[in-house]
């Protein structure tokens, strides 16, 4: 009687069950969740009930995902550099290889403006708020992750230097810049008297863009002129 061969494996990693898909959408949801809720309400004032109601979820849910509610924040501003991270990559590949050290640093504030403001901007705006509920090894992750966003910056900054154009030291100078670009969080909504509700936006993120371009490097040429 003839054996019947054994069925090949695939190679690569395993499938994941439907289970174990379903498990990690869960966790997403509740990262997604907790952002909206941390941004909205503060982290002290938000729940893991409330983060729990906000997917459908068992008050207890959470803790299935993540240890403690601090987890959970932790859990929120790494998606949010990585996010960062990603769109980043992603606006630097798109503007070609030829772009001046002005026009590369202009699409960095670009992006850094969309991940602070733009769709989806509720991670990044926690971090900033949030910093001091992290216990100390946390913030180590946080900091990790950030300088890897921040290093793409450092050879834009250095060739304008380089070039005159950045008068500024270029540690400090990134420094200051981000921190400008952050505090953009603090005031870009302004509160509507006719609609509370629907704050209004002082300016497009392209206009934000060129005004803190011309701030950071000043178009000498203008300048010269008056």
């Amino acid at each position: 009687m003839t054996e019947l061969a054994e069925p090949k494996r695939a190679r690569g990693r395993p499938k994941k069950t439907e289970g174990e898909r379903d498990d990690g959408n869960r966790r997403q949801a509740l990262i997604s969740a907790a952002a909206q809720l941390f941004h909205l309400k503060g982290y002290d004032a938000t729940s893991t009930r409330e983060i729990a109601a906000q997917v459908g979820m068992q008050a207890g849910s959470p803790f299935y995902h993540f240890g403690n509610k601090q987890d959970l924040l932790l859990a929120v501003m790494v998606e949010g550099m990585k996010q960062a991270i990603e769109r980043q990559r992603a606006a630097c590949a798109a503007q070609g290889k030829d772009l001046s050290a002005r026009e590369q640093l202009r699409t960095l504030i670009r992006n850094q403006f969309d991940v602070l403001l733009g769709p989806d901007s509720d991670f990044i705006p926690v971090m900033l708020y949030e910093w001091r509920s992290l216990n100390d090894a946390q913030r180590q992750t946080i900091t990790r992750i950030k300088d890897d966003y921040e290093a793409a910056w450092t050879p834009v900054l250095q060739a304008l230097h380089d070039t005159g154009q950045l008068q500024a030291p270029v540690g400090l100078a990134r420094l200051m810049i981000f921190g400008a670009l952050n505090w953009s969080v603090q005031w870009y909504e302004a509160p509507s008297t006719t609609s509370p509700s629907s704050p209004t936006r002082r300016a497009t993120l392209d206009e934000l863009t060129e005004s803190a371009l011309q701030l950071f490097l000043p178009d000498r040429a203008a300048a010269a002129a008056t």
